[in-house]
């Protein structure tokens, strides 16, 4: 019998293989809620993409700013998203958000947002992400680009 290699990030694009997480906590406030107190909808994709940003951050072990400059780059946006809500989450809630990249492609990353209220999960989203840069002939408009080997390997040291 042969071992199981666990591949680095570049290698496994058809793998969901939990490489990198992180947990944050956050309270619901006021503004994010509909008149009835309940979390308006659109404002768990903007919980889901700070919670992005902060693994990426930790992953890198620099600020979102910081890593735009360095690794000179437009973005990592979405292409495609999703959630499932299974429980009502209400201003004054607390709620851990766990965020973990499953699946890396050539310049595509995955990421899965699991939110948790007193330990029962409440929301879950799935996003699709492109490291992109703009286009020379056209700065108006990006093109994807190879997530840096340098920020793969990252990827993959920072696995927990």
């Amino acid at each position: 019998m042969m071992p199981i290699i666990n591949p680095p990030c570049a290698l496994r694009p058809l793998l969901s293989v939990l490489m990198l997480s992180n947990i944050r906590n956050t309270r619901i406030e006021w503004y994010q809620c509909d008149p009835a107190g309940i979390i308006f909808y659109p404002r768990y994709f903007e919980i889901f993409d700070t919670s992005t940003t902060m693994l990426i951050e930790r992953a890198l072990g620099m600020t979102k700013l910081e890593y735009l400059k360095v690794y000179d780059f437009t973005g990592h946006p979405v292409v495609e998203t999703r959630g499932r809500f299974r429980l009502p989450t209400r201003f004054g809630d607390e709620l851990a958000i766990e965020t973990a990249l499953v699946e890396c492609g050539r310049s595509s990353f995955k990421i899965e947002h699991r939110l948790t209220k007193a330990g029962v999960l409440a929301a879950e989203g799935f996003e699709t992400r492109v490291w992109v840069v703009r286009r020379e002939d056209d700065p108006k408009r990006i093109r994807s680009q190879p997530i840096p080997p340098e920020v793969l390997a990252r990827f993959n040291q920072a696995r927990i």
